[in-house]
């Protein structure tokens, strides 16, 4: 290759480059304006976006009326008619699991000849630790 073609390429590239440059400097300010979002309002409109995303899915709610050890041998014996004492008081709350975790506490309602429960307290997490240990 001669001087001359080197000189040559050089004019050619350059503003082939700079043109290239120039594009790809558009293209990145496009896409980071796509990409990122302002700042701006984002911490209150995120939040909500976050529960949005949770609030589909689906839990088991379960209320128990109470519990009691029995060994396998009395566990052989139930038959239609049996009757199993619970550790659980008439007219004591029950307890209001979701997902197995204890949440409230409530009694039981009867509407329209359906069993509901009324909520009648919400159990803080120190209290939640003293019923595990029941």
């Amino acid at each position: 290759m001669t001087n001359k073609d080197n000189v040559t390429q050089d004019n050619e590239q350059d503003p082939w480059a700079d043109a290239l440059d120039e594009e790809n400097g558009a293209a990145a300010d496009e896409n980071a304006n796509s990409v990122f979002k302002p700042l701006e309002n984002s911490a209150a409109a995120s939040s909500m976006n976050e529960l949005d995303i949770i609030m589909d899915i689906p839990v088991k709610l379960s209320v128990e009326l109470g519990r009691t050890r029995i060994t396998i041998k009395q566990l052989l014996e139930l038959a239609q008619g049996s009757v199993v004492e619970l550790d659980g008081l008439a007219g004591e709350p029950m307890d209001i699991l979701i997902n197995g975790y204890l949440i409230a506490q409530g009694e039981v309602v009867v509407l329209d000849d359906k069993y509901g429960i009324r909520i009648t307290e919400i159990v803080t997490p120190s209290e939640r630790v003293q019923k595990l240990n029941r």
